[in-house]
């Protein structure tokens, strides 16, 4: 058994596909739009076979606040390959004016990550 795809909600579709597509790499599909429900998609898949769906739909409520826990998904991962990896991309997003909500640090349990926030708000994991 694997994991086929998660899926997040995103406030601008085109810019999301485009930031995935920037930072991670990611190549998304033709896209899909439902008129009726006012439902739009794309999938992403990333260099390993991942698979990311992002979705957009004009009544889902956007996040009130990126600083504090809470239940549910907390943070999408990726593995970069190498420390300087992880300090490069953390940099450049950074210097793009995303939020870095971690800096590059080895954590409790050994792992070399950051973690920045996106434009809505979700937490992106950045690790060796």
């Amino acid at each position: 058994m694997k994991i086929e795809h998660c899926a997040i909600y995103v406030s601008n579709l085109e810019k999301a596909k485009e930031f995935f597509v920037k930072y991670f790499c990611a190549r998304p599909n033709a896209g899909y739009t439902n008129p009726v429900t006012q439902f739009s998609s794309y999938f992403l898949t990333f260099e390993d076979g991942a698979r990311l769906e992002i979705m957009q739909k004009p009544a889902v409520a956007p996040k009130t606040n990126t600083s504090t826990e809470t239940l549910g998904y907390n943070h999408i991962a990726f593995s970069l390959g190498s420390k300087a990896a992880v300090d490069s991309l953390t940099c450049r997003l950074k210097n793009d004016g995303f939020c870095v909500f971690s800096a590059p640090r080895i954590t409790g349990d050994g792992y070399y990550e950051s973690c920045i926030i996106d434009f809505d708000g979700n937490k992106i994991e950045l690790c060796e």
